[in-house]
Formats: structure tokens, sequence, C-alpha cells
């Protein structure tokens, strides 16, 4: 049996937060760190703030400005791939097989734009369809699984501020929570977030740059998440959401998320 520790950040641009980033890697010590929305091409990602850390394993999906996903590890990571979700060749996945056996699929997808209407607004029509494509594809999964990232969804009641407030935001609509279910469903996939922090208990991984004080008011949302394959899900002994990092300084409005499983 070993101990592997696998963290996921949506980093908001990893150029940017260099310094954060080195020092959560330096404060935690994760084995791997997924990240998304790096916003670098492959060729201008920062390899040498992780290679310098014994970070030496990358998967690399990267795109100028935008988007962009990496897996950055202790262990050798094998057989990367990408799958188009977003059917536009976006950079919003990438996965890799590890030594243990697991498969590790890191994605970050889309936010949707401000009006959850396909028809007025194009981009809430293809979140819907990218998680469709999701849904398609873990029908089919037989391999032990962990899927980690931002997810672009608040599922549940508990996961926002308000679910009154937030029930015609994107995010939190009814029809994105249901695409969501449908999601989780098509694998009997385990949410570990709350498998250790259950509902109803307070439990965010984003606060709006636009809140002046995001302790103040803490109109927070559960977008990030961390899922398991049922069996994989069994191996889990820890989850943990690291909300300091949010009072960093030129913090991402996205804080980390870190499981530990025994294998």
């Amino acid at each position: 049996m070993s101990k592997l520790k696998i963290a996921s950040w949506n980093i908001n641009s990893v150029r940017a937060r260099v310094p954060i980033v080195g020092r959560f890697l330096d404060e935690e010590q994760p084995d791997i760190l997924c990240l998304q929305e790096t916003k670098a091409e492959d060729k201008v990602f920062p390899a040498e703030l992780f290679t310098s850390r014994g970070y030496v394993h990358h998967a690399l999906h990267g795109q100028r400005m935008h988007h962009g996903v990496a897996i950055l590890s202790r262990v050798p990571l094998e057989e990367p791939g990408r799958h188009d979700w977003q059917d536009n060749g976006e950079a919003r996945h990438v996965g890799v097989r590890l030594p243990q056996g697991l498969r590790l699929e890191n994605v970050y997808v889309p936010a949707g734009g401000d009006i959850p209407d396909r028809d007025l607004n194009p981009k809430f029509g293809q979140k819907l369809d990218f998680i469709e494509r999701m849904t398609r594809w873990s029908e089919g999964l037989k391999e032990p699984t962990l899927i980690v990232g931002d997810f672009n969804v608040a599922p549940l009641e508990c996961d926002v501020w308000s679910h009154k407030a937030l029930l015609d935001v994107v995010s939190h609509t009814p029809v994105e929570v249901e695409a969501l279910s449908r999601l989780q469903q098509a694998h009997d996939w385990v949410d570990l977030g709350r498998k250790f922090v259950p509902a109803p208990a307070r439990c965010y991984t984003w606060w709006s740059y636009r809140s002046p004080d995001w302790t103040k008011n803490d109109r927070g949302r559960r977008l990030d998440h961390m899922w398991a394959s049922p069996n994989v899900a069994a191996q889990a002994t820890m989850h943990r959401v690291h909300e300091p990092c949010r009072a960093w300084e030129r913090p991402s409005d996205h804080v980390p998320l870190v499981v530990e499983l025994d294998l």
C-alpha cells in the first residue's frame, strides 16, 4: 500500500501566481498538483517552479491567455491524454495514468457566461454540452479513476452562500445542477468533498474578486471538486479545502483542494 497526496487548484494564471504556488507546494508537499486555468502555452509554462521542487513529471495542455490545464508530479506519469469535451480545441482537459494503476483526470469546465439560456447565450449551451460529453465518457468508464478540477457548478443548496439568491445565477441553476447530477450517476462518482464534509456543512472553494472583503460577507460557492470511482473513494483517508490561500498575496479567486489516498 502506498500513500498518495493529490492537490487541485484553479490558479487563474500560473505565471501571475508563481509565489503562492511555490508557497503552497513548500507548505503542503503534495505528490501531485493539478492546475486549471493556467493561461499559458506549454512553451512559456514556468516549469522551473516545479522541477526545482522535485515535480519533474509534467503533463501540460496549455493555451495562450485562456483556459489551460496541467499535472505536475513527483511520481511518474504514464499514458497522457486529452479529451476535447468542449468540441472546439480549447485546452480544458489532460489526463494520465499513475504507477498505482489509478487514472487521474484534470478538467476545467467552461464557466458558461452570464445568462442561463442556451438560445440567448451560446456559452451556456457549450457548458451544458461539455458536461453531457463528460457524461457519455463516464458511462463507458471501467478504470479506477479520480477526476478533479473546476467544474464551475455548485450542485447542492448548501454549496452556495444563498440558494434563493443564486437560483438564476450561472453555476447554480437547476439545469446545471441536473446536468451535473446525471454526470455523477453515470459512473456512481463519489463526491469526496461531501464525503468528508457532509451537507449541509459550509464548504466553499471560490469567492468573487468583486467583493471588497471576501471574509466579511463570505459569499462563496463550491465550484471545485474531486470525484472518485467508488473503489477509489473507499481508499480516500482525507480531503481538505485550503481556504487560507484565498488571503495570500495576489490570490486566485479559487482555493486548492487536497485528497490523500491509500492505494
